[in-house]
């Protein structure tokens, strides 16, 4: 019999600001919560890799893997695997799936002892398990993001199969509007829960789109980082229209954020009419927005601080150093609709999450 996989967390890159530091304190949360979510599922070895030297934990059993040098993905993954001699791993991020139960993990077991790579997404993996053999590290140690791993491992012929499109597979705390929509479902682990509570009074936004959810007679428009999945799950699983500019899928893992290469539809029409007109054009569309402000910022070429983009999902347009978002998040304020702003997982995991929730709600009038 093969031996259970390790769950391998990395954890690190903790930011300064207050806004950082309350997205990390929950990453780090979240991934306690994961650790013994996957002991309960038969994950009897669980290291977590990290950055900080003064970390640690109240979980009994659980390994501490620090380094302070300078940091590669690939290269510490890989590392880490062979220093401690895994025969397979599953990898996530701190923050990663923090919906995920025992079950979830004893089911990526499973399908990884049947010989298949397994990921939450194959475009922008946060969760991947893998054998450790020298073929599949080999492949590991050259990526640079762990969005990327999943996208590596079938370029290179590796078998990946992809976990089904849940909210538990597609939740994920990557900016303090994750944490909103997670303190206003209240749903998450018992550290992850105790964390986030103060923020309910600030998902009064949020709130305001669950009705469209559930009303034929409402649209929602949603642009961003939208894959056919979560498209074909808002088409599905939602009674209102919803009208979709998806744009720039996979542009972080591909690189071309980075590269400035990046374009959006919406940015060369914001760049048209400017942003008075942009909102009022946004009312016309629908009753509320979820708009991916990372796709806008690459596409202007702005390479805004995390601290800044945290502070626009958080609404705190005065804070914000960079005048476009500044400017933009003061907007969004002032619309005449809620505009939700965020990342990625506001786009995938925060909309299924906000519509389950509303629906959940009706049943309780009912």
């Amino acid at each position: 019999m093969p031996e259970p996989p390790a769950l391998l967390v990395f954890y690190g890159g903790r930011g300064d600001s207050d806004a950082e530091r309350t997205v990390d304190d929950a990453r780090l949360a979240a991934a306690l919560d994961a650790v013994e979510a996957a002991r309960e599922g038969g994950v009897e070895r669980t290291i977590l890799v990290t950055d900080q030297p003064d970390l640690t934990s109240d979980l009994p059993g659980l390994e501490v893997d620090f380094s302070n040098a300078p940091f590669h993905f690939g290269r510490r993954l890989a590392a880490v695997a062979r220093r401690r001699q895994l025969d397979s791993v599953i990898y996530a991020g701190a923050g990663s799936v923090p919906l995920f139960a025992a079950d979830d993990f004893r089911e990526v077991a499973s399908r990884l002892a049947g010989g298949v790579i397994v990921t939450n997404n194959s475009f922008s993996s946060d969760l991947i398990a893998f054998p450790a053999n020298e073929r599949a590290l080999a492949v590991v140690g050259r990526v640079e993001r762990d969005n990327a791993l999943a996208r590596a491992f079938d370029e290179s012929g590796l078998p990946v199969e992809e976990l089904p499109r849940t909210v538990a597979t597609q939740m994920d705390i990557d900016s303090p509007s994750d944490l909103r929509i997670l303190a206003l479902t209240g749903e998450g682990g018992p550290r992850l829960r105790k964390h986030i509570v103060g923020l309910a009074p600030g998902t009064a936004l949020y709130e305001r789109t669950l009705p469209l959810f559930t009303n034929r007679a409402s649209q929602i428009v949603v642009a961003g980082r939208v894959g056919s999945h979560s498209w074909a799950y808002l088409e599905r699983e939602t009674a209102c229209r919803v009208r979709l500019f998806a744009e720039e899928r996979g542009m972080v893992a591909d690189g071309r954020a980075e590269a400035g290469s990046a374009r959006s539809l919406l940015g060369f029409f914001l760049e048209a009419v400017g942003l008075e007109r942009f909102f009022e054009a946004l009312s016309e569309l629908g009753d509320a927005a979820f708009i991916d402000t990372r796709v806008l910022l690459a596409h202007k070429r702005i390479a805004a601080s995390r601290e800044d983009r945290f502070l626009s999902d958080l609404g705190e347009a005065d804070a914000i150093s960079e005048p476009f978002l500044r400017d933009f998040t003061r907007s969004a304020l002032s619309a005449t609709i809620p505009v939700l702003l965020g990342g990625h997982s506001l786009m995938s995991g925060g909309l299924m999450a906000l519509n389950e929730h509303a629906w959940a709600l009706g049943e309780q009038e009912a």
